[in-house]
């Protein structure tokens, strides 16, 4: 009971609702229409604030559940992605000669 008490969202209620408002804005819609093609899907932000409210309001474990997986799976979709760049373990061996961009190729 007392880790039921505990437990907080893992954002606030209000961070939820300024997802989905900044999802549904004109501006995010015809970037992202512009960028892929199809309009963004929003439902997910809305049911997040709908989820902490319930768990706020009557500490539902059925809506702590469902946020908590909800923030799981939005964590692995960005950890899906590999990295651009390829990090280096150390700088090049002549880091400190003077570039040559004088001198025509």
């Amino acid at each position: 009971m007392a880790d039921q008490e505990a437990w907080r969202p893992p954002r606030a209620c209000d961070d939820y609702w300024s997802e989905w408002k900044q999802c549904k804005s004109i501006l995010n819609l015809f970037h992202h229409y512009y960028t892929y093609g199809e309009t963004p899907s929003c439902a997910q932000w809305k049911r997040d604030y709908q989820n902490c409210r319930a768990w706020e309001k009557t500490k539902s474990t059925v809506a702590k559940d469902a946020l908590c997986n909800s923030e799981r799976e939005r964590i692995a979709e960005k950890q899906k992605h590999a990295p651009v760049w390829t990090l280096r373990k150390s700088p090049p061996a002549d880091w400190y000669l003077p570039l040559d961009e004088d001198k025509p190729k």
